[in-house]
């Protein structure tokens, strides 16, 4: 486990980087509520969104994960932070009606494909070293 201030200040950034993701995951609501200019679309606002609330998950687990070594966010940080992103982006490309010419499309999916491929073979590689070190 971390020392209590590290795991303190880990779990603090988190919840920032959390709440942060959620408003910008809930951009046209909470900008509306907040008094905040509009945007044309709520498209660039939540994969901002999903990224740091990603990035909140990933703080998170170093803060319980932590043996009181500064070693970065590693692979769980990298899996959470792409699988947010790369989740949020295949919503908006299934129901967020972009109108996007193929090109965009093609990009887009691309993109999405690649962000949750990786964090599922990075998922799979981590839950197998873990079952051969149980051996």
């Amino acid at each position: 486990m971390a020392s209590p201030g590290r795991a303190r200040v880990l779990y603090i950034d988190g919840f920032i980087n959390l709440l942060l993701g959620v408003a910008l995951l809930c951009f046209d609501p909470v900008a509306d509520w907040l008094g905040l200019p509009a945007s044309d679309t709520a498209f660039y606002p939540t994969i901002l969104g999903a990224v740091l609330f990603g990035i909140g998950i990933a703080l998170v687990w170093e803060a319980v994960r932590g043996d009181g070594q500064l070693l970065g966010l590693g692979l769980g940080g990298a899996i959470a932070i792409n699988l947010c992103g790369g989740l949020v982006l295949t919503g908006w490309l299934l129901v967020g009606d972009l109108r996007l010419p193929l090109r965009g499309q093609v990009i887009l999916w691309t993109l999405a494909s690649i962000l949750v491929l990786i964090s599922l073979v990075e998922l799979s590689m981590r839950a197998r070293q873990h079952r051969d070190s149980l051996r």
